[in-house]
């Protein structure tokens, strides 16, 4: 006696998940980094994907390739707090930089002696007299620049720490490195609450003669607002200008001289500048980027 075959058709099946649909489209094994890559821009492609989805996919691919040294702060744009300061002497420097973080030194940087966390001041305003800054610090964790960036990410949230002092093959600080630095070459910039918001004017004045200016303003709109003659022959924006003026992408923290302007790099990633720090210099100088 033969038994009848359902007719496919016939069966009320559940739609299947977006992750079943993406593994049905994945059935051949990649051979490569770059024929995965191709496989998952064809998903995204046929809307198995949607571009946040792709962008933090290949933001994973690529930060399993990085190292620290790719992302980095480095030695001579660090903001360092000194152990011999008092507070009046150094609240200014984080007030400033709006750091939650510091690294404490002793003779130099490369005596890195702990890390200051700025909400530790908080005690200092409630009781200057009994603030004690070493008392304060938390230990300080070195790493070598050679890190894959992966590695360092399952070790900050394993020791649940969010800044690493990087060291070269001699031992001597060669730069910093966040969790931020690390999660922006796969979620793309991280804003913060001094980061711009998308309904404020592209230029706000800081006070002391700086002003936050982002990168995608437009360099009609600067010169129109300071009243300068800045070139638009070549790009179009400030951070377009400040790249030209670089010959490369610079990264955060890094300074250059362009016209009567101090162009200060504040929010960077591996893909673009996001906001620049801008103060007018006192005569006008050629463009060079500070070592």
């Amino acid at each position: 006696m033969s038994v009848p075959v359902p007719d496919p058709d016939d069966r009320d099946e559940p739609r299947p998940s977006l992750l079943e649909r993406l593994t049905a489209f994945l059935t051949r094994e990649p051979e490569d980094r770059g024929e995965l890559l191709d496989l998952l821009r064809g998903a995204f492609e046929r809307r198995l994907l949607d571009a946040d989805a792709l962008s933090m996919i290949e933001g994973v691919l690529q930060v399993s390739e990085m190292s620290v040294r790719d992302v980095m702060i480095p030695r001579s744009q660090m903001d360092c707090v000194s152990i011999d300061d008092e507070p009046d002497a150094f609240i200014p420097l984080v007030i400033e930089t709006k750091h939650s973080r510091f690294p404490v030194i002793g003779e130099s940087k490369d005596d890195v002696v702990g890390i200051l966390l700025a909400k530790e001041l908080l005690n200092y305003y409630r009781n200057p007299e009994g603030f004690t800054l070493r008392d304060t610090l938390r230990p300080a964790v070195f790493i070598p620049e050679s890190k894959r960036l992966n590695v360092l990410l399952r070790e900050f949230r394993s020791n649940r720490n969010h800044i690493a002092i990087v060291v070269d093959e001699y031992g001597g600080v060669s730069g910093l490195v966040t969790i931020e630095d690390v999660l922006e070459q796969i979620v793309g910039d991280i804003e913060d609450e001094y980061d711009f918001d998308e309904t404020e004017d592209n230029i706000i004045a800081e006070g002391g003669g700086r002003f936050r200016v982002k990168a995608q303003t437009e360099i009609g709109d600067f010169n129109g607002r300071f009243g300068s003659h800045l070139s638009d022959d070549a790009v179009d924006t400030v951070g377009g200008l400040v790249v030209h003026a670089f010959g490369r992408l610079p990264k955060r923290g890094e300074t250059v001289s362009i016209g009567e302007f101090r162009f200060r790099i504040v929010r960077a990633d591996s893909r673009r500048i996001h906001t620049l720090q801008v103060e007018k210099l006192a005569s006008a100088a050629p463009a060079s980027p500070a070592d």
